[in-house]
């Protein structure tokens, strides 16, 4: 099992989900965790690992504000030391409608939080790694950057802006000892994704050659792997999570979605579908 002892890592997006699960795999490998999110259930996720012993902290702010990233930077490295490790989970997916039907404001909040965000944290600790010559920085991203969603533009280009990004801080900053990798989790049994359509969930198992969804904690485990020394020389890569569905184009919708989406003529205002390679 990898081991992060000494290691100070920042989880975006800790309060839930993928992020929740892989604070606790850092902590359980030895890792000093900085857990940041909007949400107030982040504090009591902290309480909760303090009681049993980790050397944690919590602090809600919204990543899309550059000032409030700074500040809670200083907060984290004030309570456990300098950042080694960033992973950038955090994001929205809640904004869903055509393109032409989409609101200015949601387009924009949508890249500020999944993409803006994360441009704010690496910029946020690129500095000191580069100063002591060793980072690690995971983006999760989403099978949906390779393969679209559909009625939800604004999460799929963000998701598609952070491999970018991943890229160029590679090329930008490897020389320095750091890494920048991006995941891109398929269907994970997160809270939202149970919370489906019985339908679309079974179409998405069908389509998948491992015939089931992925769990939390195989995406945190990938993550913790990438945040460790022995991962030093995987660099600017881009890892499909997914049980092999990136390698089929996946239509999911509801049969009235899927029929309306081929179908000639206006297009709904709340159609949800998911497309992926």
């Amino acid at each position: 099992m990898t081991d992060l002892s000494g290691r100070t890592a920042i989880v975006t997006g800790a309060a839930s989900g993928i992020g929740r699960a892989t604070v606790d795999v850092l902590v359980a490998r030895g890792a000093r965790v900085g857990l940041l999110d909007i949400d107030a259930r982040v504090e009591q996720a902290a309480e909760t690992l303090r009681a049993s012993g980790a050397a944690v902290c919590a602090v809600r702010a919204d990543i899309a504000q550059a000032d409030a990233v700074t500040s809670a930077m200083q907060a984290i490295e004030a309570a456990l030391g300098p950042v080694d490790g960033l992973v950038n989970n955090a994001g929205i997916v809640n904004n869903i409608a055509p393109l032409e039907k989409m609101a200015q404001a949601a387009w924009e909040r949508e890249i500020a939080v999944n993409l803006t965000g994360a441009f704010n944290l690496i910029r946020a600790v690129i500095g000191g790694m580069r100063e002591r010559r060793y980072g690690r920085i995971v983006n999760v991203s989403s099978a949906a950057a390779r393969g679209g969603l559909i009625n939800q533009v604004g999460y799929a280009a963000s998701k598609a802006g952070l491999l970018g990004l991943t890229r160029n801080v590679t090329l930008e900053y490897a020389r320095y000892g750091i890494t920048c990798n991006a995941v891109l989790p398929g269907m994970t049994a997160t809270e939202k994704v149970e919370a489906m359509p019985d339908e679309i969930k079974a179409a998405a198992r069908a389509m998948t050659p491992a015939g089931r969804f992925g769990t939390v904690g195989e995406i945190a485990h990938l993550i913790a792997f990438l945040l460790s020394t022995e991962a030093g020389f995987i660099n600017g890569a881009d890892i499909d999570v997914s049980g092999g569905a990136h390698l089929n184009f996946i239509t999911l919708g509801s049969r009235k979605q899927l029929s309306e989406r081929r179908a000639p003529g206006p297009m709904p205002d709340n159609a949800s579908a998911l497309e992926e390679r």
